[in-house]
């Protein structure tokens, strides 16, 4: 059986400009990875309309789940919530079970609940609420779009909300060797290796440390029981060479 396919939305301008460096891809992948849902694409779209609205679209429909960071603030370039409503062609305004999260926060923090902070219930109808145990403003899942922020400790918090609810499959094991030659002397071996191992991953990624090359060899597969008889064929194909 195949494991469950995702991909990760990220928008916003602050991410494209070089402003914000985005680690919640990072997060994610760790989590959907343990979770047992392979992470299949990664895409960064502005805070523009029409590129969101068309990239919910294409990978809602390529993938089994589409995970988003950004955009759901109370600000007037928070338009992820919008957008996800227009792409599935669905309503969106403030939401009663939201507003009563929202209102009650505020008034636990003497904090007045404006206009602009109440934008943060606007839930697209049909939608479910995904918990947010840190700012309380809640994110959402419609259909198999998780719509979530882009404040890292907060989309974390929602991964860990969400993963429960979604069936996973076999988590990706991984190991890794450290062959102490260049790429250009194991690229042969390793790809006898790969032929023969053809469900695994096998990654060679170099470096350069005082002067001499290596790589690190990472292999990932969902049987443990290959993984190790790939690593053991590995270590035998370089015994000199290994770290």
């Amino acid at each position: 059986m195949t494991n469950p396919t995702a991909a990760m939305l990220v928008i916003g301008d602050e991410i494209l400009s070089g402003r914000t460096r985005d680690i919640n891809m990072h997060v994610l992948a760790q989590a959907l990875t343990q979770h047992g849902i392979d992470l299949k694409e990664a895409r960064v779209v502005s805070d523009d309309r029409d590129a969101i609205v068309n990239a919910v679209k294409s990978l809602s429909e390529a993938y089994d789940h589409v995970f988003t960071s950004g955009g759901i603030g109370p600000t007037h370039d928070d338009i992820t919530a919008d957008c996800v409503a227009e792409a599935f062609g669905v309503h969106i305004d403030i939401r009663d079970d939201a507003r009563a999260l929202l209102t009650a926060f505020f008034e636990r923090r003497g904090v007045e609940a404006t206009e602009g902070r109440m934008r943060m219930a606007r839930i697209p109808d049909g939608a479910t609420l995904i918990e947010n145990p840190v700012s309380v403003a809640p994110g959402f899942t419609i259909e198999n779009v998780h719509v979530m922020a882009g404040v890292p400790s907060v989309f974390e918090a929602m991964v860990a909300s969400v993963l429960p609810t979604i069936k996973g499959g076999a988590p990706l094991l991984s190991q890794t060797l450290r062959i102490e030659l260049p790429e250009g002397e194991i690229a042969g071996p390793l790809r006898g290796l790969a032929e023969a191992h053809p469900t695994l991953s096998i990654g060679s990624y170099p470096f350069q440390h005082n002067g001499a090359f290596g790589s690190n060899i990472v292999i990932r597969g969902h049987d443990g029981s290959e993984v190790d008889a790939a690593m053991v064929k590995l270590a035998e194909l370089f015994p000199g060479n290994l770290a």
